[in-house]
């Protein structure tokens, strides 16, 4: 086969797979708007694919279920929130750590606004779905709290965190977080800067006036 024919069967093939993508999306978008308005539990295959516009074969050349749909969904919501768990830099000429800090807890809730409908919906209806679901999340909390302890453990070692027993303190940060996080779904506009700063305040510094030296 010729060079020139090779470039064009990988040009082709090239667009079968980001035509196969798009498609891919459309499905997934269209059973989020179904899912959003009906409730996974009230929504059929058939209503997804009257929404999505394409035959039930087409359907099933991308997923077999809705409840496959369901976990690509909150795959797609678990990664992005993954993508935006910043560790601190602690090489020197690196910001402050407290702003590397603010600037993750700012990432990490601008990810749920970047598509509040599949936030809501995930969040929403997610547990109790099957066993699989309650295992995922399941796992994803406990990853974030890990990662939690470990970077309280990790403020103690350089001097940044108080002494304090970090396996619980993680879990209320991350409980502080979960409610913010309800917040900020349910409020059309919201300042994330602003609940940024107010969420590491509090969980750096509490509510009460330092003791008296």
């Amino acid at each position: 086969m010729s060079a020139a024919a090779t470039e064009e069967l990988d040009g082709r093939s090239l667009r079968a797979a980001q035509k196969r993508k798009r498609r891919r999306r459309t499905v997934l978008d269209a059973a989020l708007r179904v899912f959003s308005a009906k409730g996974y539990h009230q929504t059929r295959v058939a209503d997804i694919i009257e929404e999505a516009s394409i035959a039930r074969g087409t359907f099933y050349l991308y997923f077999d279920s809705k409840n496959a749909i369901f976990h690509e969904l909150l795959d797609l919501l678990l990664e992005r929130i993954h993508e935006n768990m910043i560790g601190v830099d602690l090489e020197p000429g690196a910001p402050p750590v407290r702003d590397q800090i603010l600037a993750t807890v700012r990432s990490v809730l601008g990810s749920f606004r970047e598509d509040p409908a599949l936030a809501k919906f995930v969040l929403r209806e997610a547990v109790g779905i099957d066993e699989a679901v309650d295992e995922k999340l399941h796992g994803f909390y406990s990853q974030l709290h890990d990662w939690l302890s470990m970077s309280l453990a990790n403020g103690q070692r350089i001097g940044f965190i108080r002494p304090l027993d970090t396996e619980p303190v993680a879990w209320l940060i991350l409980g502080s977080v979960k409610q913010l996080v309800q917040r900020v779904l349910e409020e059309d506009e919201v300042d994330l800067d602003h609940l940024s700063r107010v969420l590491l305040d509090f969980n750096l510094q509490g509510i009460m006036h330092a003791a008296p030296g």
